[in-house]
């Protein structure tokens, strides 16, 4: 039976205020929601988000749920800066809306180009796009290093199969893990504000060939920042497939940060490189440099003049397209 209206009117914004905000749990998408009129509930809002694939990145119990019984690998990459194509790659799966429904959407990343090895897209949140994808990816090359989180596509025995016969290190992000997945955090953020929230998909076919056609141009032609305004592609192909460190040495990726809890696996736009980050910075600060390139304060469009930054309220409809797509 095909949703009501109301049904993905109201998961469209819960995406959109994820997507503005991954560090929002069920709790304040239930109060901003309440606060534009909806009447909600936050078990409701739990329901719709757990049906959606997504989850508040937030430190805080519950923020990936996975099958009981199903084996987690502990998080291999806090002190891991990833150094070359293929070193380190992470998978997500993210929720693509269109006009009168929604896909998902599930993307194989190299952490190091940003390149976007593979990607499926499906109408369910069945475990077989996933083995696609995987396989995909895996057909083309193999990381030293395959992170996820712990969700249970995951840490299903087929998908852990796969990656085992290419004899690659398994990473799972570890629950309150605010920054573990930010790489892919950041891909997300770009292909909604850049190629979804631009169109009204009428169907599962307009939305693979806009989809395919976007990914393709952000691979190829999109010049990135963080990358000195290459391309994903240039990086990814231009730098040795693996370079592995020689035998009887330690991994020359390896770094110690003593000046903060939270380890970035690459410098943060937006701050010098090399620069550590100070204790005296909120963990939020922290994480909305990482995600955004910049303070989110410092981006409420014009409409939110001579309102305070953190009025909630302020933020209301379609996130806005102005320069918070520039950073990854």
């Amino acid at each position: 039976m095909s949703p009501g209206a109301e049904e993905v009117a109201l998961k469209h914004r819960i995406d959109e205020l994820y997507t503005a905000h991954p560090y929002y749990g069920s709790r304040r998408v239930a109060v901003v929601l309440r606060r534009e009129g909806v009447v909600i509930s936050r078990k409701a809002v739990q329901r719709h988000m757990r049906e959606m694939g997504i989850a508040g990145i937030t430190p805080g119990p519950h923020t990936s749920r996975r099958t009981p019984g199903h084996p987690v690998y502990p998080y291999l990459l806090g002190t891991v800066t990833s150094s070359y194509p293929n070193h380190v790659w992470g998978v997500d799966i993210t929720y693509i809306r269109m006009h009168a429904g929604w896909l998902y959407l599930v993307a194989v990343l190299d952490w190091y180009s940003r390149f976007v090895i593979s990607w499926e897209l499906d109408q369910t949140l069945e475990l077989p796009f996933v083995l696609r994808a995987a396989r995909r990816a895996l057909a083309d090359a193999r990381p030293t290093i395959w992170n996820s989180d712990q969700g249970s596509h995951f840490t299903s025995p087929q998908y852990l199969a796969l990656l085992q016969a290419a004899e690659v290190r398994i990473s799972m992000d570890g629950k309150g893990r605010a920054l573990d997945n930010i790489f892919t955090e950041r891909l997300w953020r770009t292909v909604k504000y850049e190629e979804v929230y631009l169109h009204s998909y009428e169907s599962p076919r307009e939305a693979r060939q806009g989809l395919s056609h976007y990914l393709a141009f952000y691979n190829h032609e999109r010049p990135h920042q963080a990358l000195g305004y290459r391309t994903p592609a240039e990086v990814y192909r231009a730098a040795p497939a693996s370079a592995p460190p020689a035998e009887g040495r330690s991994p020359p990726t390896i770094e110690r940060r003593k000046e903060s809890s939270l380890a970035y696996p690459t410098p943060i736009p937006g701050l010098d490189n090399g620069v550590h980050l100070k204790n005296h910075v909120t963990p939020f600060t922290l994480l909305n440099i990482a995600v955004f390139g910049r303070p989110w304060t410092s981006m409420i469009s014009g409409a939110t003049s001579g309102k305070k930054a953190h009025d909630l309220t302020a933020i209301r409809g379609t996130p806005s397209f102005s320069r918070r797509q520039t950073y990854f």
